[in-house]
């Protein structure tokens, strides 16, 4: 098969072998830029730090000083790629698929590879899923852009390096499937679910034979408890429902607040912050599991365990919310596992195994709390159960995850915090529903090429007419500065039987494009075609008229 004929077979929305194929040659892409990613945080933290992630043995000197070079060093990076293209992470990613088919640009994935690494290498509270989802998206949809391929099946390919992206970070391809279906794609298509899944699968291989087979949360052991345990969960639901609504309050406050300071400023600012802090609560900087476990588990001390959680709280605003590159759920994860231990003491009192209370309530807290920040509970309950390698949570976590959605969203008004980031930068993130619908074919599966061509004025236009009553006729006009096409046929005036030939001109459509594009040049006047063409505009290769465009759209489903 010709690449041609890939790009038409790929131009449909149905499962194909072709499909299938990009799927998992994007999967590979977006993996290997992963690895690249966290291979880099791994060797920028081993410069400085006897283990990764074990802030609290450097000098409290070092501490103060880390972010704030760290800080330094993002600045740099963004005025070598230029600060107007410093918009980057999931919200940014969630904008580019729906307005731009998943095309991400290519400055703003260098700020975010080497500032996402120097974030997470300088002890920011920050998570590695921000850059995975946006180097993920790119380095699928990068290699569909270089092949030319149509607009529907980069935005598939968009989605298919962002499983890759979560699935090589995380090792948990089942979760990064569902986060892309609930969070960044929003939607349930067969004939994206299995391109999808297959990137998953490519992304989880190629991490585990470079980091190992173990899960991210596997030295987190769930117990299971007395059934009377259940009316507690749902209160411990209702609890981090409030959390996440103040979580979410408060970042949006900072990032309104500081919106009028230069950014220069800002990252300044989230740099001392956090070096300062880093000082007196050492455990607070930073988002990773184990050493959150390994504090919680080293700490019997309530007031420890509450104080470093205000601080991480505060900082994961901080970092965020002024600018430093970096996911926010990294650290939801960590301030939901020091939550859940917090909220376990009470139990204490009336069982006897509080230890492995503490464990479980940590995972529970973690699934609560990223449900109701997020706003995707299945996302939530897979993250979870995948990372801890614990299927036995299922019950419980559904128990925590639904009272903390309720509230939050129905008692609280709050929305997703990727939701209301795209709304504070405003940044587009919904279309139509015949937009959407349109989006998912290219016009390649739909044009007639069988069409007839004239050049200029040919004398023979009406018997051309007569004899080719099915098929569309077109004109070429050779102009001094350009060539334009024009639709040919009859305009039958009302009660005369005279027929007059009319030319309507038409606009040309890439070869790449979506019937979107299509419907957006012909549903103000509902009548006409457009042309489509590949390469120059007078490489005119198809033809989509309203009718067939029509057809199409009634045969849709919604």
């Amino acid at each position: 098969m010709n690449l041609n004929a890939f790009r038409k077979e790929l131009a449909k929305p149905n499962t194909s072998i072709q499909l299938c194929l990009i799927g998992i040659i994007g999967g590979v892409c977006a993996a290997s830029l992963i690895i690249l990613f966290r291979l880099t945080v791994d060797w920028l933290q081993t410069k400085f730090l006897v283990e990764t992630n074990q802030y609290g043995e450097l000098d409290p000197i070092i501490r103060l000083v880390l972010p704030i070079i760290g800080a330094l060093c993002i600045i740099f990076i963004a005025y070598l790629t230029g600060f107007k293209h410093y918009r980057m992470g999931i919200p940014f990613v969630i904008h580019r698929i729906k307005h731009f088919f998943g095309r991400i640009p290519f400055r703003t994935t260098v700020n975010q590879f080497l500032g996402g690494a120097v974030a997470l290498a300088s002890g920011f509270s920050v998570g590695r899923e921000g850059p995975s989802v946006h180097l993920g998206a790119f380095g699928s949809s990068f290699f569909g852009q270089w092949l030319k391929l149509p607009n529907n099946s980069i935005r598939i390919l968009s989605g298919c390096g962002i499983a890759a992206g979560i699935s090589a970070s995380f090792n948990t391809p089942f979760a990064a499937v569902i986060f892309v279906m609930e969070v960044v794609l929003r939607e349930y298509r067969i004939h994206i679910f299995i391109p999808v899944m297959l990137a998953a699968a490519c992304g989880s291989v190629m991490t585990r034979a470079v980091f190992g087979e173990a899960q991210e949360l596997s030295f987190i052991q769930f117990h299971d408890f007395s059934q009377w345990v259940y009316l507690y969960l749902i209160i411990f639901g209702i609890v981090l429902g409030f959390v996440a609504s103040l979580f979410n309050n408060f970042l949006m406050f900072v990032m309104q607040r500081s919106n009028r300071l230069n950014m220069v400023y800002r990252l300044i600012i989230a740099g001392v912050v956090t070096g300062v802090i880093g000082v007196i609560l050492p455990d607070s900087l930073g988002a990773h599991f184990h050493s959150a476990h390994e504090f919680i588990a080293e700490n019997d001390s309530m007031k420890i365990l509450i104080a470093v959680l205000c601080a991480k709280f505060f900082l994961t605003i901080i970092a965020i919310g002024l600018g430093i590159p970096g996911g926010v759920m990294g650290p939801v994860f960590v301030i939901g596992m020091i939550s859940g231990a917090i909220l376990a003491a009470p139990l204490g009192l009336f069982v006897d195994n509080s230890n492995e209370l503490q464990g479980s309530f940590s995972l529970l807290g973690m699934a609560g709390l990223m449900a109701a920040v997020v706003h995707a509970p299945l996302a939530a309950l897979s993250a979870v159960m995948e990372l801890s390698y614990s299927p036995q949570l299922i019950l419980p976590a559904i128990l925590v995850i639904v009272p903390a959605y309720v509230t939050s969203t129905q008692f609280l008004g709050n929305s997703s915090i990727f939701i209301r980031q795209l709304e504070f930068q405003k940044l587009p993130y919904t279309l139509s529903s015949v937009l959407g619908e349109l989006q998912k074919t290219g016009v390649l599966s739909v044009m007639e090429d069988n069409y007839k061509l004239v050049v200029d004025q040919n004398d023979n236009l009406v018997n051309l007419l007569d004899s080719s009553v099915n098929t569309t006729v077109v004109r070429k006009s050779n102009l001094e500065d350009a060539v334009q096409y024009s639709l040919v046929g009859y305009d039958q005036e009302p009660d005369c039987d005279t027929r007059r030939i009319t030319f309507t001109e038409m606009k040309g459509v890439k070869s790449q494009a979506t019937l979107a594009e299509v419907y957006g040049i012909l549903a103000t006047k509902r009548q006409g075609a457009v042309y489509i063409y590949a390469g120059t505009q007078d490489d005119i290769i198809g033809v989509i008229s309203w009718n067939k465009l029509r057809d199409n759209l009634h045969q849709a489903s919604f």
